[in-house]
């Protein structure tokens, strides 16, 4: 087992500045490799405060600020203009960035790309869910409407 302390928030797992025991293929093949984390040493403990003062720093200012945002971002779909083929088929998969500049040109506010989870890829045009995570017990769902540029 490896212990970590995570850099960024990971689902199933925990938040940035945790620090968690994974087996030692998930951390070296997933965590470490994306910087989602960095290994656990005794120094890394003033690493955990610096990266908790981030966080808090990037977070919504309270509960009901991420409570009003994720009630707008359920409320109203988020329409994703890209490149498609006459079937109808994506030249390429819908990214969290991509969802992240769709959400901010809708004005609802902007979403780190990082708290974005899509369930599936993307590939096709059509309506879609996506996950936000806004605040540790704030999430909400948005409605993706894919269609094709002309």
């Amino acid at each position: 087992m490896a212990k970590l302390i995570l850099t960024h928030e990971v689902t199933g797992l925990g938040t940035s500045g945790d620090i968690v025991e994974v087996k030692n293929g998930y951390a070296r093949n997933y965590l470490l490799p994306r910087g989602f984390a960095l290994t656990w040493s005794k120094g890394g403990e003033k690493q955990v405060e610096l990266i908790k003062a981030a966080r808090a720093a990037h977070e919504h200012a309270s509960i009901e600020a991420a409570q009003t945002q994720a009630a707008a971002l359920s409320a109203k779909p988020v329409k994703l203009t890209v490149k498609a083929g006459e079937s109808g088929r994506l030249f390429g998969t819908v990214k969290t960035d991509d969802v992240a500049k769709a959400v901010a040109a809708a004005g609802l506010g902007n979403i780190d790309k990082r708290k974005i989870e899509l369930p599936t890829h993307i590939k096709s045009v059509g309506t879609f869910k996506a996950n936000v995570r806004l605040y540790e017990d704030v999430a909400a769902v948005i409605t993706l409407n894919v269609v094709a540029a002309k």
